[in-house]
């Protein structure tokens, strides 16, 4: 009887057991992917879409991609989302700064979790696909940031030469 009784205890454990293996060996949450390597898929998503459109592909312009992620660390860090800049700056002034002229426009987005996320909703939109899409552009800068509770916000600055 007591025999019994142990090898009832024991099989009502084995779930559990098994469930707590489970829980520790499982992973804490799904790997981040880090923000340069967002804006680099950003980018490339891009020149694919230009070249299916007959457009040349924009070069990755560092003084552009200063410009952006200035712009993008300044909504995050004032908590607010507009083409001006917290000090009243608009694109092409803000590309100046970072030594960047002629700037030809600029696209923001948040709260997507990913590049192609971002780049099917800024396709969707006639302004930002124009941009995206103008064959006068011959170069880019983008820019992403995570705010404190894991918001994405992109910035996609284009140039003309």
């Amino acid at each position: 009887m007591i025999a019994a009784r142990r090898r009832a205890t024991l099989l009502a454990m084995v779930p559990a057991v098994v469930l707590a293996l489970t829980l520790t060996s499982a992973p804490a949450s799904a790997a981040v992917t880090s923000t340069d390597t967002l804006e680099v898929q950003l980018a490339k998503l891009t020149n694919a879409t230009r070249a299916q459109h007959g457009c040349k592909p924009v070069r990755g312009d560092a003084r552009l991609r200063k410009a952006a992620r200035a712009h993008t660390a300044d909504m995050i860090r004032k908590n607010f989302f507009s083409h001006r800049g917290s000090d009243g700056s608009r694109f092409t002034t803000r590309a100046k700064r970072a030594g960047y002229t002629p700037a030809l426009s600029e696209n923001i987005a948040w709260g997507y979790r990913s590049a192609n996320e971002v780049f099917t909703a800024l396709m969707k939109s006639p302004g930002h696909r124009r941009n995206i899409l103008n064959c006068s552009a011959k170069a880019v800068g983008v820019g992403v940031g995570r705010k404190a509770d894991g918001t994405l916000m992109w910035t996609q600055d284009f140039g003309r030469v």
